[in-house]
């Protein structure tokens, strides 16, 4: 028995759910294949060099055969998988999708030790993913876990790609257990996302729709203030 094809969804909005098809936008170079997986609506993002063919994983969240699916379906040769921090709901697939395909695994040594499969790649800040011909920029952005880590693809025509994990959302930065970590957070955030990229970087988060750092930008007294 055959497995139908995933249909993908070419009208990127970056807005989705569970039962939605996967939403592709197709950029200079690259693709990049967003999908909701779980109960938690987690996201998981297949990036993809056009010119190759290589491929990374962000985040193998949840339902695995839905995942490896996507990626036999859209990856050419797919690379690496990469964990963008140590909470459960971001990895409760890793396992299985890597037991599948057998690719190395990337995370921050921070949060390295929680995960079920031990990476064969630590990431710190100022690191770099190769896939292909792509480079997606490692950020450390410390305090909803002490790992968590965003990866930034920039197309050549200097527009951002930033794949936050749950360090940024629309209206605000992620959950943190307490004043000393939140304001870490969001000490990284400003400084080493909306002091480093322009307004027209496009923020894609582990939960949710898209947003961007123009829309955000604004708001970073206003979070600052209320501590949340």
């Amino acid at each position: 028995m055959t497995n139908l094809p995933i249909v993908i969804d070419n009208s990127y909005t970056g807005q989705l759910s569970p039962d939605s098809a996967p939403q592709r936008r197709t950029l200079d170079g690259a693709t990049i294949t967003k999908m909701s997986v779980g109960p938690m609506d987690n996201n998981t993002y297949l990036v993809v060099c056009s010119a190759t063919g290589k491929s990374v994983l962000i985040d193998a969240a949840n339902e695995a055969e839905k995942i490896v699916a996507l990626i036999e379906q859209e990856a050419p040769v797919f690379d690496s998988i990469v964990t963008t921090h140590q909470h459960g709901d971001h990895w409760l697939a890793l396992k299985d999708v890597h037991a599948a395909t057998q690719v190395p695994t990337a995370a921050h040594p921070l949060d390295a030790g929680v995960l079920p499969v031990t990476p064969d790649v630590l990431l710190g800040d100022g690191d770099t993913v190769t896939v292909g011909n792509l480079a997606l920029d490692v950020i450390h952005l410390s305090g909803h876990t002490p790992g968590s880590i965003a990866l930034a693809l920039t197309e050549p025509s200097g527009q951002v790609h930033i794949f936050t994990g749950d360090s940024l959302f629309p209206g605000g930065v992620g959950k943190t257990p307490d004043p000393e970590k939140f304001t870490s957070l969001l000490d990284d955030v400003e400084t080493k996302l909306f002091g480093r990229y322009d307004d027209t970087a496009i923020v894609y988060p582990g939960h949710g729709k898209d947003t961007t750092l123009g829309v955000e930008r604004p708001h970073l007294p206003e979070w600052r203030a209320r501590g949340w």
